[in-house]
C-alpha cells in the first residue's frame, strides 16, 4: 500500500476530517482513505453544463431547432396585462 502525505492542510480541514471521524467511530485515516477512494472511483458525473444537459434531452424527443444563448442578454420581464 502506498502512503501519501498533505501538507499545509487548513487547521478548519483538519477539524472537521476529525469531527466527521468522531462521528462515525473511525479514524481519520480511515475517513480520507474512504473520500479519496469515491473522488476517485466513482463514475464520472457529466461535466456537461445545464443548458448543453437541457438541449440534449430535448433533442433525444425530437428537438431540431438550435436554442438561443441567453448568458450576457438582458432579458425583459414578462408582462401580466391584458
Amino acid at each position: 500500500m502506498a502512503q501519501i502525505i498533505v501538507r499545509n492542510l487548513d487547521d478548519e480541514v483538519r477539524d472537521q476530517l476529525r469531527k466527521l471521524a468522531t462521528s462515525r467511530g473511525q479514524s481519520m485515516e480511515e475517513v480520507v482513505r474512504e473520500i479519496l477512494r469515491q473522488a476517485v472511483l466513482k463514475p464520472n458525473v457529466s461535466q456537461d453544463r445545464l443548458g448543453s444537459r437541457i438541449a440534449a434531452r430535448f433533442t433525444a424527443i425530437g428537438l431540431k431547432e438550435e436554442i438561443a444563448e441567453l448568458r450576457g442578454n438582458e432579458l425583459a420581464p414578462p408582462s401580466f396585462e391584458t
